[in-house]
């Protein structure tokens, strides 16, 4: 029987290792609002992170203010949108979804961002058929 030569093996690994480091991606946003999330005490962890799309609303950074004003914003993804794009937004993020069910929106909100604007979001979301909403928000001491 004719051995195979083995020593190169751990090469060939390493490179198949690098190649899948190099082409996988994070999925990171840049934000484009501040917000310091509010706080509370009975709070509970998202289990399927890959299924969850976020919606950020604050106003909008240091940069940004000068061109975009100090006013609340809604970011969704990388761009800032009006409560009437969100529904767009949740169309197209359970289309690469492979359960559509799993789908659950997380807001991060300021803390100081007035409720008014969050319940035109929830009314945008409830037209949507997106129903499974979760709010950021820290621990409280």
């Amino acid at each position: 029987m004719v051995e195979m030569n083995t020593s190169s093996l751990p090469d060939l690994i390493f490179t198949i290792l690098f190649f899948f480091m190099m082409v996988t991606t994070m999925r990171e946003v840049t934000l484009k609002v501040k917000f310091v999330v509010p706080q509370g005490t009975e709070l509970t962890k998202l289990e399927k992170k890959s299924a969850v799309s976020f919606i950020y609303v604050g106003p909008p950074t240091d940069q940004l203010r000068a061109q975009m004003g100090s006013g609340t914003r809604i970011q969704l993804n990388d761009r800032y949108a009006e409560p009437r794009e969100v529904m767009d937004f949740v169309a197209a993020e359970r289309k690469g979804m492979v359960n559509e069910g799993d789908q659950v929106i997380s807001i991060k909100a300021d803390q100081h961002t007035h409720m008014g604007y969050i319940t035109d979001i929830k009314e945008v979301l409830r037209k949507s058929w997106a129903l499974k909403i979760n709010y950021s928000a820290s621990r409280r001491n």
